[in-house]
């Protein structure tokens, strides 16, 4: 049954007024806008008490998604492919030692605190994933989109989309059919390759130059509006393909970074992605269902703990054995040491869906997402300072054994 516009209208209208109302509270407070989207989230959200303040959340999540979409968009325009290029044989390391080395901790965590196999499985793949919507947001509200360490966490965070997304087409099948096919093993990667190749070889000699075309109509609402066009066609391609819809918004950000005009688009697409990334954001902090944390509290912190430690570990040695700096290397490891995000939820509806996992690991993950998601930006701006000093201190000892 659809939702009368009436309700629609109305869960935008309270979205967008507590959520400004929060996020200036926040700017007054000196603190990342992206704990208060979240914190109205909480408040708006259908598990707070006394009763909820929109009528329907799939609205909201339908919005959130636009969000993600857009948001991606206009950091993969920040991207193009040349940059790709300079970091992606790097990132791939990293991002591969990251993600099977988190899996890895991760089951073997949750088998010992008593979760089943299935269970288990999917949440180790659900604390693998970097969100990128949020490492990005907090990067930039910080302003330190340009520093080196950034694009190495870019690069890292969707290659590890790709990575964790064709995990999950195997551990569902694996889930619904009880074993592991081989068969599904070699689709998934020659999926995600094949899309990779093809937006990044075919689509790099046709939408540039479509872009340009648009461009010279001097129309600022043509030009947008072709924009987001790509944007969300790729998003529809990857999505139909079983491939992050964040994955597929980003490489159209990518190929509109390769025109001439991607500088005024950059610009005005950024309007329309700071509403619909502060739905998603606002998402993020609706899902938290209070009722629910005295089950598994516990184990969602012992496995926040695990996947931080696990990331930051993975990430900083696979940095330093490709002979990255201890500055770059501790600050990429603090970066992509923040589990959940979107993708992270849909891992967990993902092995429900099969039947594999029980309904318990969806508000777990979501809880786990919401404090480490609360904690990334603080972890991030204090951390930072901190690698500065470790990492000067580690480059002497250096020059001394040398």
């Amino acid at each position: 049954m659809e939702a009368p516009i009436g309700q629609i209208l109305q869960d935008f209208a309270v979205i967008m007024i507590i959520a400004s109302v929060m996020t200036l509270v926040f700017y007054r407070l000196k603190q990342p806008v992206v704990i208060g989207f979240i914190v109205a989230g909480i408040i708006i959200g259908p598990y707070s008490p006394p009763f909820s303040l929109i009528h329907n959340l799939d609205v909201l999540n339908l919005f959130a998604e636009m969000g993600v979409i857009l948001l991606l968009f206009t950091v993969g325009m920040e991207f193009p492919i040349q940059k790709l290029k300079e970091v992606g044989r790097k990132a791939i390391v990293i991002a591969s030692s990251e993600a099977f080395g988190t899996l890895a901790i991760g089951f073997v965590v949750a088998q010992s605190l008593g979760l089943g196999f299935y269970d288990s499985l999917f949440i180790a793949l659900a604390i693998s994933v970097t969100s990128t919507v949020i490492i990005m947001r907090v990067l930039g509200e910080l302003r330190m989109m340009k520093d080196e360490s950034a694009t190495l966490i870019l690069g890292t965070t969707i290659i590890e989309d790709i990575i964790i997304i064709s995990l999950l087409a195997i551990f569902q099948s694996a889930g619904a059919s009880g074993e592991f096919s081989i068969n599904e093993i070699i689709i998934s990667v020659g999926i995600t390759i094949g899309f990779i190749a093809a937006v990044l070889v075919i689509g790099s000699k046709i939408i540039p130059r479509l872009m340009d075309v648009v461009a010279r109509t001097n129309q600022h609402d043509v030009l947008i509006v072709a924009a987001v066009g790509v944007a969300f066609a790729l998003a529809f391609v990857s999505f139909q393909l079983g491939i992050s819809v964040a994955a597929g918004a980003f490489f159209a950000g990518v190929l509109v970074a390769e025109s001439r005009s991607h500088s005024v688009t950059s610009v005005l697409a950024n309007p329309v992605k700071d509403i619909f990334a502060a739905l998603f954001f606002v998402s993020v902090g609706a899902l938290m269902d209070f009722s629910l944390i005295p089950q598994f509290i516990v184990p969602a912190l012992i496995l926040i703990g695990v996947s931080i430690g696990a990331k930051f570990l993975t990430v900083y040695v696979s940095s330093r054995i490709q002979k990255l700096n201890n500055l770059t290397s501790a600050r990429t490891a603090l970066g992509c040491s923040s589990s959940g995000g979107e993708i992270a939820l849909v891992v967990a509806k993902g092995g429900i869906d099969v039947g594999a996992a029980t309904p318990i690991i969806l508000p777990m993950i979501g809880t786990m997402t919401i404090i480490t998601t609360f904690i990334a930006p603080y972890v991030i701006k204090y951390g930072w300072r901190f690698t500065e000093k470790f990492a000067k201190s580690q480059d002497k000892d250096d020059e001394q054994a040398s």
